[in-house]
């Protein structure tokens, strides 16, 4: 009787690629099952490149999520996000480039002229799918993305409703080497809480204020001390001018509070403990364009 083939375990780096506001950081959260990279509607949300780590009974994929690809200004902080989005391209054995269905703009472009350069094999993503109102207007636009490159496959997802992701999984797996599983099984991300923390400030901040305040905001985390059954937890929002401190305090500090309080619950719920947070809010002038300031906030590597 013949011996049943053993299915290879496979295990490898895939870079999730694409420019802004595709859905890459909501691909990401769906493929490994919870939120570990911060999300909102408004450019650059994303700014440091996350592991997110997903292990199943045959295969363990490192998903890298980066900054969106863009063609924005000149200023440091645009400098180091496309920096970091072309970083992990050379060490990756799969990439995927996120698109939104019906749509392809000269960001678009620059990132598969980026991943060509890289000469990782190329799965396109084809997101947003569940917003296409006529399903007939895809099969054309299929069409037209599989003229503009080789691709290993096109695979048509929905990442806010996880819809098609199974067989997205299915084809990344296939694409992988074989080898040992590179983490732990229970670990899903290569960043610490105290960056979560800094981030789930910065999201709440992002969505309240995506169009009152431009890019120039960030987060500093100045104390995170783990106690039995609390976090406390000091963060520093920094930004460039007083009217943006103003703003985001709002009157008698209500603005401000609403935020951290939102923050304050997407912790808990991540951390699976209290947490008391305070949040406080300083004027750094042209940080976003100070390569020096930007290495002592953290955008580094």
């Amino acid at each position: 009787m013949t011996e049943p083939a053993t299915i290879a375990h496979r295990a490898g780096y895939v870079a999730i690629v694409g420019r802004p506001n595709v859905g890459k950081s909501t691909l990401l959260n769906r493929l490994v099952g919870q939120k570990i990279a911060i999300t909102s509607h408004k450019p650059q949300t994303t700014r440091h490149s996350i592991l997110g780590i997903r292990t199943q009974p045959h295969g363990q994929v490192v998903y890298i999520d980066t900054p969106g690809m863009h063609r924005r200004g000149e200023s440091a902080l645009n400098r180091y996000l496309n920096r970091a989005a072309r970083a992990m391209l050379g060490d990756v054995h799969v990439a995927l480039l996120v698109v939104q269905a019906l749509a392809w703009t000269d960001e678009d472009e620059a990132a598969l002229e980026a991943l060509r350069a890289a000469g990782a094999p190329v799965i396109a993503v084809v997101n947003k799918v569940d917003r296409v109102a006529d399903k007939a207007e895809l099969l054309p636009y299929l069409e037209r993305l599989a003229a503009r490159h080789a691709f290993r496959a096109i695979v048509p997802v929905a990442a806010r409703t996880g819809h098609n992701l199974p067989e997205l999984e299915r084809v990344v797996l296939a694409a992988l080497p074989a080898g040992e599983a590179l983490f732990p099984e229970d670990q899903v991300t290569d960043r610490s809480e105290r960056f979560l923390a800094a981030e789930l400030v910065r999201e709440q901040l992002t969505r309240r204020y995506h169009q009152e305040i431009p890019y120039a905001l960030t987060v500093e985390i100045e104390r995170f001390e783990e106690l039995p059954g609390l976090y406390r937890i000091a963060a520093l929002v920094w930004v460039e001018k007083a009217a943006h401190k103003q703003i985001l305090i709002g009157e008698g500090g209500a603005a401000l509070k609403a935020a951290a309080t939102r923050a304050r619950l997407e912790m808990e719920k991540a951390f699976g403990t209290k947490v008391f947070l305070q949040v406080w809010v300083k004027v750094k002038s042209s940080w976003s364009s100070d390569e020096s300031a930007l290495a002592g906030l953290g955008y580094t590597g």
